[in-house]
């Protein structure tokens, strides 16, 4: 069965407006069986997107809109393929009680969802990591170089998996990985293969799914997917249950790398 577990939508601030009909009848033309939708959840109110755009996460007011559009697609398309309501669910240090909240509201209408690291604390600010590698260069600078930078997004993940979220927590961990994203900007040779490995092997012990994340294969500063796919082989052979994911923000990115990853 193919499936893409990571799709993006119109409802995303920074993504494209294109309608989610282009998204599935791509899918269908593309023979899929199942994808699902994992908008960017709202950020806490309370927290401060770093972004110079704060538009990192859905606007709070959209979220309804979202899961009303998405059931009646469900129906709409539901002989052709399998359409899942989800969320990427940003998991932010010092925001636990305020994500379990957001969870306790949308979970009873999630049929999946993703919990994913793109924040990272430091001296009390937060950081979007992802956002530029000018933003990522000078936060490794400020905390000591890029191996610190690993560790610290690596440790971030490893809380995101111990944390209390609720009986609605994501299952599926996003991107573990995502702190190549700038690899070939910074041109350091930096071996986290024993970090990456804690990382699965602790997702596999707690039985969550990992989210094999072709994204990464089209940035130019990174050139691999998240994880790489000695990892993504890693996983494979302690039984990590994998998903398929795009992490499309446009429909033409939509099951971008496809064959490469899951051959």
């Amino acid at each position: 069965m193919k499936k893409d577990g990571h799709i993006h939508s119109p409802f995303c601030p920074h993504g494209t407006k294109d309608p989610f009909e282009r998204y599935i009848e791509k899918a269908i033309e593309e023979n899929f069986s199942e994808i699902t939708f994992t908008e960017h959840a709202p950020l806490p109110t309370n927290f401060v997107d770093p972004t110079p755009k704060k538009d990192s996460g859905m606007i709070p007011k959209d979220l309804t809109a979202y899961f009303e559009t998405l059931q009646q697609l469900k129906q709409q398309y539901k002989d052709q393929i399998t359409i899942k309501v989800g969320l990427e669910v940003d998991y932010i240090v010092g925001y636990e009680t305020e994500t379990r909240a957001l969870l306790d509201i949308a979970g009873p209408i999630l049929d999946d969802a993703i919990l994913s690291v793109h924040f990272l604390k430091h001296n009390d600010t937060y950081t979007c990591i992802d956002f530029s590698h000018e933003v990522y260069l000078d936060f490794a600078r400020q905390i000591g170089g890029v191996e610190a930078l690993y560790n610290l997004y690596y440790d971030t993940v490893l809380q995101s998996i111990d944390a209390n979220l609720g009986r609605f927590k994501p299952r599926r961990i996003g991107h573990p990985t995502l702190v190549h994203k700038f690899q070939l900007a910074h041109g350091e040779n930096i071996d986290d293969n024993h970090r990456t490995i804690e990382v699965l092997t602790k997702m596999q012990e707690k039985g969550y799914e990992l989210d094999v994340n072709s994204a990464g294969l089209s940035k130019p500063y990174c050139k691999e997917p998240y994880p790489p796919i000695h990892m993504i082989e890693y996983a494979r052979s302690i039984s990590l249950p994998l998903v398929f994911g795009s992490d499309a923000h446009s429909a033409d990115d939509l099951h971008q790398h496809y064959d490469t990853i899951m051959r």
